[in-house]
């Protein structure tokens, strides 16, 4: 895996990791992290059933729970890490914490991977003083590419953050902002995937409809966003002036600039953002009851 840009220096530590679920989120964070050199060994997973523990701890080489026929499978989990990756959905979050906060050592850092579920949730339901960190990942963990932002807790250290950062630092951008910039990092990164997966399907769509075979518009699309994104990581890349060398005047891609803005696509972008972050409000105000 190539190393991506990043401002940390990548783990390199001893610390044991916990990751209790390993979905979609918490499962990208996992492959994310051995992709970027950490010993299997160092990793215990928990999962709901037995078949798809066989199947993790064959795939990755870590060792893998499950909670199916072994009710203390995220309490033995927790006991002996130094790091714990909370991967259950945000409406199971605070129930996960009650339990494990009674095998978790005063210094065992609680890193969560949910959007809207605030750090005085978490903290509230953890035994005092535990070490916190929020963490807003997204997919693209797994192939290096990933982009996060991080947040610590009332409790949690310089240090301890930046041992979290480094853990993602192999497999992604991470950046540590104030807790209440997390809602707008899950509308431009956290979902922003699926804002590019979306366009490219609109792209081949469109292939389609100008008389293109399917499977020709969808590998065009497909590698026409995945390409313009390689090139968005060269050092110095900026969007608009990448926009700007391949619009020349009067041409195709002028006509086509000229369409999205006057359809409003710039917006449109920005009210979908703000709808993400309001519903990530939402559902932290929800959770709180």
């Amino acid at each position: 895996m190539e190393k991506p840009h990043t401002d940390y220096p990548v783990d390199t530590s001893p610390h044991r990791l916990a990751f209790l679920g390993a979905g979609s989120m918490n499962g990208a964070i996992l492959r994310g992290i051995l992709g970027s050199g950490v010993e299997p060994s160092r990793i215990t997973a928990t999962v709901r059933g037995t078949e798809k523990a066989r199947d993790l701890a064959a795939d990755t080489g870590v060792v893998a729970l499950a909670t199916s026929v072994d009710a203390d499978a995220n309490i033995d989990a927790a006991m002996g890490a130094d790091i714990v990756f909370l991967g259950v959905k945000p409406v199971g979050i605070q129930e996960l914490c009650r339990e494990i906060a009674g095998a978790l050592r005063p210094g065992t850092v609680v890193v969560s991977v949910a959007a809207a579920v605030t750090i005085d949730m978490i903290e509230r339901s953890l035994a005092p003083g535990q070490p916190v960190v929020r963490s807003m990942p997204n997919t693209p963990l797994t192939v290096g590419r990933g982009a996060v932002g991080l947040s610590g807790g009332t409790h949690a250290t310089d240090a301890q953050v930046d041992a979290v950062a480094a853990l993602f630092a192999g497999s992604g951008l991470v950046r540590v902002v104030p807790e209440a910039q997390l809602d707008a990092v899950s509308a431009v990164s956290g979902s922003g995937p699926a804002y590019a997966f979306y366009l490219a399907e609109a792209m081949a769509r469109a292939g389609e409809e100008l008389g293109l075979e399917p499977t020709l518009a969808r590998d065009l699309a497909r590698a026409t966003v995945a390409g313009a994104g390689r090139m968005l990581e060269e050092p110095g890349a900026e969007p608009s002036a990448l926009r700007r060398a391949v619009t020349s005047p009067n041409g195709t891609t002028e006509r086509a600039i000229a369409t999205f803005d006057a359809e409003g696509v710039p917006d449109i972008i920005a009210r979908a953002a703000r709808a993400a972050a309001d519903r990530a409000a939402e559902i932290s105000r929800e959770l709180a009851g």
